[in-house]
């Protein structure tokens, strides 16, 4: 009677170690390195996509600073044009001379269009880009 509940024990143990042999299997393979191959395709597959990541995020980053520079260049561009005409304007308004005056009003005019005119193609531009 003992042997028999000793094969009974033993089939039962095998078939435990049976059914978690794949698993222990398994984890042997991982622990001893034998899996590296289906590691390094994972590790090659993720290290492409994070370097595509990259690229396209700097050349993002790059059309950034170049649109920020072209905004401040035309900006710096306006008002060194317009410099001049506000300082003459200014001059002809301390001087004494009157508003209604043809000179002073059409400096004043070019002085308060000309920045609108810069400030609605920077919206429009933001905008358009926006949507």
């Amino acid at each position: 009677m003992k042997t028999a509940e000793l094969d009974a024990r033993g089939a039962a143990d095998q078939a435990r170690v049976d059914a978690g042999d794949g698993e222990s299997r398994d984890l042997l393979s991982a622990l001893a390195g034998n899996q590296a191959g289906r590691e390094r395709t994972v590790a090659y597959r993720t290290r492409r996509v994070v370097s595509t990541s990259l690229g396209v995020m700097q050349e993002q980053e790059a059309g950034r600073k170049r649109i920020r520079s072209l905004a401040l260049a035309a900006v710096l561009l306006v008002l060194l044009a317009l410099g001049p005409l506000v300082w003459r304007v200014a001059d002809d308004l301390i001087e004494g001379e009157h508003i209604s005056d043809l000179a002073p009003q059409v400096g004043l005019l070019v002085c308060i269009l000309c920045p609108a005119l810069v400030a609605a193609a920077l919206v429009a531009g933001w905008s358009r880009r926006k949507f």
